[in-house]
């Protein structure tokens, strides 16, 4: 009997065990990093507030990398402190809030999802401009306990008539989408490898229905031009209308550059080049993705949070 209750016992911790790896509550953030970012989410509005891009320095990995839409890929702290410097020479900004949605502890790394309030002037013509938008930033925790932004990648809810203006051609970039992808060396590139293949056939075929099956029951796609959709049935309808209005693909590449495998949880790097057509128009556009992926009960990869900005 005592040997049976101990049977019991074993089978219930290794079932809790298991069930903990795939566990969504405990991903909250301790009070300590909430905090911080909190701190950061005000040194940030001030610097943009004060055209004071110093301010915002020392939160900063040297390895930074800056995923704005309508620019590509800024690489490395110096070339992200010049890109604010661009942009406060550009536009006096009026009035910035940043609102955090959700602060997600993945282990090795934080990620903040949240939402973004920007009225500015143009500097040369004075007009002003309401602009409403969304991020996703990842923080890497160093060996000492502090925790350094590796990741700042936004999007706006709405179009922009000022695209081009909020490109700074000064700024030195890295085209992602042109650049080397990673090699298939793990069974982590290998199974994203054939993830973004399928995503390819899927897209260019505008098949919201197999589109949506990359997304975890809650996931969250923050895209470009929309607000954030979350969960399936927000996804679902979405991706439905969003088919519908895609143009004729002659030809998708998507691939990554980095991979951050943190276990559960897979941080990934993408970009793309679409080859498309739509009556007499036709064109090439590129694109960057930050994607966080979650292994699932069943084994599967799912997308579990999900930002894409246009180049």
């Amino acid at each position: 009997m005592i040997q049976f209750r101990w049977i019991i016992l074993f089978v219930t911790v290794t079932i809790l065990k298991s069930a903990g790896l795939f566990a969504q509550s405990d991903l909250k953030a301790d009070e300590k990093t909430i905090a911080f970012l909190k701190q950061f989410r005000s040194d940030f509005s001030r610097s943009m507030l004060e055209k004071n891009p110093s301010l915002i320095q020392a939160y900063y990995a040297e390895t930074i990398r800056l995923m704005p839409e309508y620019q590509k890929t800024i690489m490395g702290k110096r070339n992200a402190l010049l890109y604010h410097n661009s942009f406060a020479t550009r536009f006096a900004v009026q009035e910035f809030r940043m609102n955090e949605l959700e602060v997600n502890d993945l282990g090795s790394m934080v990620a903040e999802i949240g939402l973004f309030t920007l009225k500015m002037n143009e500097k040369r013509t004075g007009k002003a401009f309401d602009l409403k938008g969304k991020y996703v930033n990842i923080w890497e925790k160093a060996a000492n306990g502090t925790i350094l932004l590796m990741t700042d990648a936004w999007n706006y809810n709405h179009p922009l008539e000022i695209d081009d203006q909020l490109t700074f051609k000064e700024i030195p970039v890295v085209d992602v989408a042109v650049q080397a992808h990673m090699p298939i060396t793990n069974n982590i590139s290998f199974e994203l490898a054939a993830l973004n293949r399928l995503m390819e056939a899927t897209v260019s075929q505008h098949d919201h229905r197999i589109w949506s099956q990359f997304y975890a029951e809650d996931g969250m796609f923050c895209y470009t031009g929309h607000p954030i959709y979350k969960g399936k049935k927000e996804l679902d309808a979405f991706l439905v209308e969003h088919c519908k209005g895609l143009p004729i693909f002659e030809k998708l590449d998507i691939r990554n550059d980095r991979i951050d495998h943190l276990g559960t949880y897979v941080i990934e790097y993408a970009s793309h080049i679409a080859t498309v057509r739509n009556g007499d128009w036709s064109g090439v556009g590129v694109g960057k993705d930050l994607r966080i992926w979650r292994r699932e009960k069943d084994g599967s990869l799912k997308l579990f949070r999900h930002i894409g900005m246009y180049d």
